[in-house]
């Protein structure tokens, strides 16, 4: 599996924008045919005389990137931000399955039209209680959320094509066969869409493309995409035989699939996302204007997506935004995204008129809200998730470490970044002691180490189940030789090429430092004599020997220089790696303390 970031994003193709006469004109109708708001009271009479309710609001409930976080999250990955209205910010505990279901089952009371879904990555670099199981619990899980329908994301890929139709369709896993004797696991009961991941030999969605909602009268379809550079964020085996489309043709080229069997209403669930310019869920993305707070690549590919799509549910970078951006035609289309981590979910208003079988657009509504602790747990999550925990135990409650405070995963050089880039230079120098240094891709750090006991282990002991969910992978350790003149430039692709928007910074081991200066613009922001190892200025003609994840050594993340490497050698996993030096540089009586995340000067 591959330790990808969440943040993607990449030169795309530019679409001409096409906004028709016709088009147009429909918006002036909406505009002028129905109120702000319109109700399910909204009546009209037919053809004999007889009343009927021309509009019907129909709830759409939406989340993404679960990752398989079925317990809360911990540390900063289980909180989220919160705007005041003073201006001030407050943070709160959120996310875990037994909360989410209350959730989402209170939100669906009274509302006969309800639909749930979701826009990718439901598993994959997962706590020890999912990814152990090789997602098999969550799976369980979102059934029992009557989740309707999800697009892939990449994670979904991480264990290949073969694996993701197994969670689909169900099955025991090849090797690891049956986790309980005497029971199949059925897989999803939703379909997972992939419109744009085609079998380079048959040329045709691996997964179902597109999936239509019925209720009575009212038909909602929705197109299901991941985002086209899957390939550069996955390991090659995993999307070995697949063809990644360009989201937005495929988009388009299913919205007239769609029409043409008279489904009006499509919502499309796309695993790629934007930043906004704020990391606050309850931030007004639409100040000043309409989508004026946010960037990335969702931008460019909402005001290319055909009119006849009515609303987008994003994902990928875990970012918290409802926005609306025009389409083609210059209509106003809402964008949402619920963060990551079950956290948050998304509650749309799409109103539909029974005249047209549309969305009635001008009275769309969305919002996101906090999935928090203070509701009473979903017996049947608990039950779930003890069931799980137990078969779990035995290897997740084991001790691996022991540390004396909080050892964050944020930052730009986060302390546990460094504290991994030690494990692994350590390790480097097991293997081959002429080890240099050790580089870490922040995207494969899934989660801080927090000195809170979790269960019974006590304060400050770091279990297995906790270095699992911090390195979920099992991406191996390895060593190669590149020179220092492609060290230098390493460092520059952190914030060039398709890194240029959103900078991915290596996490460094002891002794290499340099200056990040933010001021200035592309590669020009590493600054080239500030690099040093060891004190010492890095000789390009120089060969150094570095370790790094094969998902890095491959050239993935974006760092296609890394690829070239040579002198190849590969070790062990890179779990397992955390907890040697885990093991051998920390105890009860003399725990690790955070690092002082201090080798990169950032200029600002």
């Amino acid at each position: 599996m591959s330790a990808t970031s969440h943040q993607q994003h990449r030169r795309r193709r530019t679409y001409a924008l096409v906004a028709t006469a016709a088009g147009l004109a429909t918006v002036g109708a909406l505009a002028a045919a129905l109120p702000a708001t319109a109700t399910p009271e909204s009546s009209a009479k037919g053809g004999h005389g007889h009343h009927f309710n021309r509009y019907q609001d129909v709830q759409l409930l939406s989340f993404n990137d679960l990752h398989g976080n079925l317990e809360p999250p911990a540390g900063s990955s289980g909180r989220v931000t919160e705007v005041q209205p003073d201006g001030t910010t407050k943070t709160i505990d959120a996310g875990g399955v037994e909360y989410l279901a209350t959730h989402l089952r209170q939100a669906r009371e009274g509302n006969k039209y309800s639909i749930t879904a979701a826009g990718g990555d439901m598993v994959g670099a997962s706590p020890l209680i999912s990814g152990l199981f090789h997602d098999e619990p969550t799976i369980e899980a979102l059934n029992k959320l009557d989740l309707d329908v999800t697009s892939v994301g990449n994670h979904e890929f991480d264990e290949g094509a073969r694996e993701l139709a197994r969670l689909q369709n169900g099955g025991c896993h090849p090797t690891a066969g049956c986790y309980v004797e005497g029971r199949k696991f059925k897989g999803a009961d939703f379909p997972y869409l992939a419109a744009n991941v085609l079998d380079e030999k048959t040329g045709k969605p691996i997964l179902k493309p597109y999936w239509v909602w019925k209720k009575k009268d009212v038909k909602v379809g929705f197109i299901g995409v991941t985002l086209e550079d899957t390939p550069g964020v996955v390991s090659a085996e995993g999307v070995k035989g697949l063809k990644f489309k360009d989201e937005v043709e495929t988009i388009n080229k299913y919205a007239k699939v769609l029409q043409r069997q008279g489904v009006k209403s499509i919502v499309a669930l796309i695993h790629e996302g934007g930043a906004p310019a704020s990391s606050s869920y309850n931030y007004d993305c639409d100040a000043p204007g309409a989508g004026d707070g946010i960037s990335g690549p969702i931008v460019d590919i909402a005001k290319n997506i055909t009119p006849q799509v009515d609303a987008l549910v994003t994902g990928h970078t875990h970012a918290a935004y409802v926005c609306t951006i025009d389409d083609p035609a210059g209509k106003p289309r809402m964008v949402t995204s619920a963060a990551s981590f079950g956290r948050l979910y998304t509650d749309t208003t799409l109103t539909y008129d029974r005249f047209t079988g549309d969305i009635a657009r001008t009275a769309v509504k969305s919002a996101n809200h906090v999935v928090t602790r203070d509701v009473p747990k979903a017996p049947d999550m608990t039950a779930l998730i003890d069931r799980w925990n137990t078969l779990a135990a035995p290897i997740g409650n084991r001790a691996i470490g022991y540390i004396s405070a909080d050892i964050p995963s944020t930052g730009t050089e986060s302390p546990l970044g460094d504290l991994i880039a030690d494990a692994q230079l350590a390790y480097g120098k097991e293997l081959d002691p002429e080890t240099d240094l050790a580089l870490m891709n922040p995207g494969g750090i899934r989660a801080p180490l927090t000195y809170a006991a979790k269960g019974s282990e006590g304060d400050g002991v770091v279990t297995y189940a906790e270095g699992f969910t911090v390195q979920p992978f099992s991406n191996t350790v390895n060593l190669q030789d590149i020179t220092g003149a492609q060290l230098i430039q390493v460092l520059k692709e952190q914030v060039s090429g398709t890194n240029t928007a959103s900078p991915k910074v290596l996490q460094v081991s002891s002794g290499l430092t340099y200056t990040l200066d933010l001021t200035k613009s592309g590669a020009d922001r590493v600054v080239t004599d500030s690099i040093k190892l060891n004190g010492a200025a890095v000789d390009p003609a120089a060969t150094y020997r570095v370790a790094t994840n094969n998902f890095l050594a491959g050239g993935g993340d974006g760092f296609p220089t890394l690829g070239q490497g040579t002198n190849d050698l590969v070790g062990t996993d890179d779990l397992t790696v955390l907890e040697k030096y885990l093991t051998a540089n920390s105890s009860a009586g003399s725990p690790i303390s955070p690092p002082a995340a201090n080798r990169i000067t950032v200029v600002q």
